[in-house]
């Protein structure tokens, strides 16, 4: 017989089963090498059920990995011979078919055992910064892509498996610092075990069984509920996603079809993979489709298996956004991050407070620097950055967001620690942030140079770059204008924002960010608020004049810049 919870007490192991995972999440913070881990937060740690029905995933996560450890766990869970696993056992992946859709995200994961009673599973992705391979998105296969690594056990009842760590490490540039983080991945599978099972004991729980199909059974209600409050009906849009000169642009088509409590997402049209990174595979895909409707329906409630339950969706083999093996992958963020921007662009008259203008950290830029210092070591890093966020109905967009990947900055001083490499400027760039009622968030300008004195690094300095609005800006909404688009240049020169750029001592690069698109008629802003963005430094006096239709008196201007500097004298002092 299933046991029942009372409010009060399945709130209570909610919000526990939600602080181990987090707790996980700060071991990782800890241990980790890589500063794509420590510092701009690359991964996600989550549990399932025994069924492999997520439960609970970090606070923190990244909806890319996440949606689809959800879907590739839970298949794996499925496919495994439960009887053979054992306590102690820990597997390990990084199969882009089969989780989170490019060989640097690396699955490990754990099944839990309580009272010799197999109860559930742990896992986490991380973002490897080095998995081998080519580091560029002009890769055609998977093959040129880095070491692909099928499920095997890393551990079998606690033993080591030696010959797979060898392997790993054999095949990687940087083997110290990527072995140091499977074993990071390890502890946070272990302190999420462990605090599950304290919990159990804690509760006089036998399993999570009952406790998981309530919690799935109500999540799933929540969101059924938000979905009906929505007209039936198809909605469609399409976006056009920019490839590497000389190619063809994407095309995603998608139809949302809002059925009572359920929606439909079909993207037959969309355009066939292609002979580059960008190819996505289905559980990406659903991923950021999957971010985008949650976020939209009922952001405040947790993940966990009962909010996708409403939400199915069709993919073409074949297409960019279902692609085959052995398709290139690695850059399947270049496509995949704007199925969320599509989504809402289709569903954006039905619930026009719900959505966002188009972001300039859509997609997020990778940066991947790898080189040989002055005294021959390697040395290898990977570092995200983000753009202006785009508007909505009720504020302006965010500046230099990692939207809708959910990652961190990576500090200017972590990057100058682990890179032969000095960082000149990092500033924001004023009137890229489209103009509209709600403004779109700012981009940013890095400039960096490679060092030409006792310290410059052994030639050459390898760049890959995955990036994207080089050629389309940030779209606005409801009359709201576009904004900036991205640049990428080498010693002043346009350089190649999608492939593998080399450079030498003395080189400088400067990379723009784009700005966010704006949300609403601009002549409708609140004069005040252009102002206070002359003021700021945001947005220059020409565009308040010709985009707001504002006039900024200089003289009235001065006057507020010597208020606010008084008034940050003041809260300095305090």
């Amino acid at each position: 017989m299933s046991r029942k919870f009372d409010p009060i007490t399945l709130e209570i192991l909610w919000r526990r089963l939600i602080s181990i995972v987090d707790e996980a999440d700060s071991t990782v913070s800890r241990t980790a090498f890589s500063s794509l881990l420590r510092d701009a937060h690359d991964y996600t740690c989550m549990f399932t059920d025994r069924k492999g029905r997520e439960l609970a995933q970090g606070t923190f996560a990244t909806p890319g990995q996440s949606g689809a450890m959800a879907l590739g766990i839970k298949n794996i869970v499925q496919k495994l011979e439960l009887e053979s696993c054992k306590e102690g056992d820990v597997f390990i992946t990084n199969d882009p078919w089969a989780l989170a859709g490019h060989l640097n995200d690396v699955c490990v994961m754990s099944p839990i055992f309580y009272k010799g009673t197999l109860t559930a599973f742990t896992a986490c992705v991380f973002h490897h910064s080095d998995i081998g391979g080519r580091v560029s998105s002009d890769n055609h296969e998977v093959f040129e892509e880095g070491l692909f690594i099928p499920l095997v056990k890393l551990y079998e009842g606690g033993t080591l498996n030696e010959s797979v760590m060898e392997m790993i490490k054999w095949n990687v540039r940087t083997p110290d610092e990527v072995v140091g983080d499977i074993r990071s991945q390890i502890a946070a599978n272990h302190v999420c075990s462990e605090k599950i099972c304290q919990m159990l004991e804690d509760n006089n729980l036998d399993g999570l069984d009952d406790l998981a199909d309530e919690i799935i059974e109500r999540t799933e209600k929540s969101m059924r509920g938000a979905i009906e409050k929505i007209p039936d009906g198809i909605y469609r849009a399409e976006g056009i996603v920019e490839q590497m000169e000389g190619k063809e642009d994407i095309i995603i088509k998608a139809a949302v079809e809002v059925k009572g409590s359920e929606i439909i997402v079909d993207l037959a049209g969309s355009s066939p993979q292609v002979d580059w990174g960008g190819n996505v595979v289905y559980n990406f895909t659903y991923a950021y489709v999957f971010m985008a409707l949650k976020s939209m329906f009922d952001p405040d409630i947790p993940n966990n298996d009962g909010c996708a339950a409403p939400i199915s969706m069709r993919a073409p083999e074949g297409t960019v956004v279902n692609c085959k093996f052995p398709a290139a992958v690695a850059a399947r963020m270049q496509v995949g991050h704007f199925m969320t921007e599509i989504i809402y662009k289709a569903l954006a008259d039905a619930v026009p407070d719900r959505v966002i203008a188009g972001s300039g950290g859509t997609p997020a830029t990778m940066n991947v620097f790898y080189g040989k210092r002055n005294n021959g070591s390697p040395w290898h890093s990977v570092i995200i950055r983000g753009g202006g966020m785009g508007a909505s109905a009720r504020a302006d967009g965010h500046y230099v967001s990692i939207f809708p990947a959910n990652g961190a900055n990576t500090p200017v001083e972590i990057f100058e620690s682990d890179t032969p490499l000095l960082v000149e400027k990092r500033e924001l760039l004023p009137d890229s942030g489209g103009p509209g009622k709600m403004k779109g968030g700012l981009g940013r300008r890095v400039i960096f140079r490679v060092p030409d004195d006792e310290y410059a690094p052994i030639p050459p300095v390898s760049l890959g770059i995955q990036s994207g609005r080089y050629r389309y800006a940030p779209e606005g909404l409801f009359g709201g204008k576009n904004g900036a688009k991205a640049r990428f240049l080498v010693n002043g020169e346009a350089g190649n924002p999608y492939g593998l750029t080399q450079l030498v001592p003395g080189d400088e690069v400067i990379m723009d960010a784009a700005g966010g698109g704006g949300y609403g008629n601009p002549f409708e802003r609140d004069p005040e608020m252009v102002e206070r963005d002359v003021v700021e430094g945001y947005v220059s006096m020409e565009s308040a004049k010709e985009d707001y239709g504002v006039v900024v008196i200089p003289e009235t201007m001065k006057a507020d810049i010597e208020q606010t500097m008084k008034l940050r004298k003041s809260l300095a002092r305090r």
